[in-house]
């Protein structure tokens, strides 16, 4: 079941987004940030367990990311990443937003959702609030990629 994430959420929510993290798959996540941006966020539970999250962050008034996807790897090829980047797509249809991006080591994936590669240079300075802080700054490997509506 994919649902809004709730504060009870959180925790589990770290340790899933950090255990990739420290496999260097993905940017870690603090507590506050988790607690901060909760709204942002979609779970997927199974059988009472969160297997999955995933989070659009409005960045702009024309543009979105999803970011901090993430599956628990006892549970990945089954469509639930598919699952939760689709949940995230359809808010930002609601919203009214045009275009979504993410940046990402696993582009082929956005792009079997309909993302297209894009260069970083061509999304705002003001995504790269979290990239100024990040060890592999500024020569991370990931991709942007971008799905417009």
């Amino acid at each position: 079941m994919i649902r809004k994430a709730k504060i009870p959420d959180v925790g589990d929510i770290q340790a899933l987004v950090n255990s990739f993290a420290a496999k260097n798959a993905m940017l870690p996540r603090a507590l506050n940030t988790i607690y901060e941006n909760i709204r942002d966020f979609y779970v997927l539970e199974e059988n009472g367990r969160l297997i999955g999250c995933c989070a659009l962050h409005v960045t702009w008034g024309d543009l979105a990311e999803v970011k901090s996807l993430a599956v628990d790897e006892g549970a990945q090829g089954g469509g639930h990443g598919r699952r939760l980047v689709e949940a995230c797509l359809n808010e930002a249809k609601e919203m009214g937003l045009p275009r979504v991006f993410a940046l990402t080591y696993v582009p082929g994936f956005f792009e079997k959702l309909g993302f297209k590669r894009i260069d970083k240079s061509a999304l705002p300075q003001k995504i790269w609030s979290e990239c100024i802080n990040c060890p592999k700054f500024p020569d991370c490997g990931e991709e942007a990629v971008e799905i417009r509506f």
